[in-house]
């Protein structure tokens, strides 16, 4: 259940117009909304007086252009913190025990993202919270197509746990359930009978059934970030669901995972290409 929501804000970029997109959804509504501005730190006192000012200001507009209906959430509240963006925002997230974390990218592709100190690409990695993030050139729609990119693994289970809830009782709306499968060697997509037999979409189609979701399949093979891509762009998806499980050992956890960093993992490469919203579920593994 997503029933607190942290919005950090920058003032530009899709992501506020992709909380808004998200909040019409019914498994969404009446949850609790924080919105975050982070404040560089400064050396000179009237600096720091003169950021907050204008983060206060910064703030306000970005509750006034959100103008969430009243209806759809719990409450809106807004943060001010000075700090390095990139570790407060994992802090804040935290302490507010958020469900979700939104926030925009520029879509940098692997190393270009470290060496331009990416701040989304830091939380992406570092912290624990499902995160959806939102290229700063998608247009973001309202949400009436959900995929989700189904494996084996526990993680691409919470992930489609986390789609079902999304699409529920959404007028019109349809799950997208798609499986890379590498056993299929370059044969090519399954038909639509054959992908709903597949050993991982089976059961997914199952629960859609059961909770009466309208849904569609692919099973295709290749390489898994590419086709995920591919189908998202194919069927025209609002938001992608990714299962992104945390592969860290905890007494790593406050160190960034270099070979993820550096952009080898599939959740990277969706990061960065996926042409649509991309919501990353969390699953700590065993």
């Amino acid at each position: 259940m997503i029933r607190n929501i942290l919005l950090a804000d920058s003032g530009t970029g899709q992501a506020e117009l992709m909380l808004k997109s998200l909040m019409e959804l019914p498994a969404v509504q009446g949850a609790t909304v924080s919105v975050l501005h982070v404040i560089p730190p400064k050396v000179v006192a009237e600096e720091v007086e003169a950021q907050r000012a204008e983060g206060v200001k910064l703030l306000a507009q970005a509750v006034e252009r959100l103008h969430l209906n009243p209806q759809q959430v719990h409450s809106v509240n807004t943060i001010l913190r000075e700090g390095d963006p990139k570790d407060t925002v994992c802090r804040v997230a935290e302490e507010l025990n958020t469900d979700l974390i939104i926030m925009g990218s520029r879509g940098l592709k692997r190393l270009q993202s470290i060496l331009a100190n990416s701040v989304s690409q830091y939380v992406f990695q570092l912290s624990t919270r499902p995160m959806l993030l939102v290229r700063d050139d998608i247009y973001v729609q309202k949400i009436n197509r959900i995929m989700v990119a189904l494996n084996p693994s526990s993680s691409s289970q919470a992930a489609l746990k986390v789609a079902l809830n999304l699409i529920q009782d959404v007028k019109g709306g349809k799950l997208i359930l798609a499986h890379v499968n590498p056993d299929l060697k370059g044969s090519g997509p399954l038909t639509s009978t054959e992908a709903e037999q597949d050993s991982v979409i089976a059961p997914a189609v199952a629960e859609a059934k059961k909770r009466g979701i309208a849904y569609q399949c692919f099973v295709s093979s290749g390489r898994p970030g590419e086709e995920v891509c591919r189908i998202a762009q194919e069927t025209n998806a609002d938001l992608l669901v990714l299962g992104s499980p945390d592969r860290r050992p905890s007494i790593a956890r406050s160190l960034p995972d270099l070979d993820r960093l550096l952009g080898t993992s599939m959740s990277d490469y969706v990061r960065v290409y996926a042409e649509c919203p991309v919501l990353f579920s969390r699953q700590p593994e065993a």
